[in-house]
């Protein structure tokens, strides 16, 4: 459900917009794990436009499994304001008004909203037989040509604090690419003392948002995907069994990559 109000909130860590750090995984922010993880998904241009599209929308996350309520929306500046029009004698003639028309730009084509910063959502996310109410914030968009995606922050009620960064990105040679890069840590005392079985839940989804793009809206697979970077610092490899050997770039051995 989406509101139409649109409340400023603070995030739970300061380091805001840190995911975009090329550094991240060397020099983290104070306290927090970094992680770090690039898929590829896909090639061609309709795959790429699918795959951002899906990425604006919250599908990544909902094709995972995690309920997505939209708290609020930043108001967004789609008016165009004409002043008191007046003839060759001064004389007002046409009154001022406030026309207001729909940014095509920001919907997809079947008329879902695009996210854009500073949105707020609180996502539901089932683990261990409990459900988990996580609130975030939306705290940059990325909207290039052949890279787009977003970034959202923790507020308070998370269960952990720090930054998840989904961007989609086709290469020259076509290929379509999911990366994810976040830095966390519990967010409380209380969630330090289950961060082992914070740390398993992350990766399960982890898992999950990886084989999301290649899922059609039935849940179906599309298409293969190939994890050929994945490294989190002092945490197993989310993937399970379905890891690729690597090689010294962390790049996949035989997997045509």
């Amino acid at each position: 459900m989406r509101r139409a109000t649109h409340t400023e909130t603070r995030t739970t860590y300061g380091e805001v917009g840190a995911t975009q750090a090329p550094d991240l995984m060397q020099y983290p922010p104070k306290g927090f794990k970094p992680a770090e993880y690039r898929a590829r998904v896909g090639h061609g241009d309709a795959r790429f436009a699918a795959a951002w599209i899906a990425t604006m929308t919250w599908q990544i996350q909902e094709r995972s499994g995690i309920r997505v309520r939209v708290d609020s929306v930043p108001p967004a500046d789609e008016s165009e304001y004409t002043p008191v029009q007046f003839d060759e004698h001064g004389q007002p003639v046409d009154a001022a008004e406030w026309a207001t028309a729909r940014d095509e730009s920001r919907y997809s084509p079947d008329g879902t909203p695009f996210l854009t910063a500073g949105t707020t959502a609180t996502l539901s996310i089932e683990a261990y037989g409990r459900t988990v109410e996580a609130p975030v914030r939306v705290v940059y968009v990325i909207d290039e040509p052949k890279r787009k995606g977003f970034a959202y922050g923790t507020l308070d009620g998370h269960p952990e604090s720090g930054e998840e960064s989904w961007i989609v990105d086709q290469t020259d040679d076509g290929s379509v690419w999911l990366s994810i890069r976040s830095f966390s840590k519990p967010s409380s005392a209380k969630w330090r003392l289950v961060a082992p079985f914070l740390r398993r839940t992350q990766a399960q989804y982890t898992k999950r948002y990886l084989r999301a793009l290649s899922l059609n809206d039935k849940g179906e697979q599309t298409d293969e995907v190939v994890v050929v970077e994945d490294t989190e610092a002092g945490v197993g490899d989310p993937r399970g069994d379905d890891r690729p050997p690597t090689g010294p770039r962390g790049d996949a051995s035989g997997t045509g990559a």
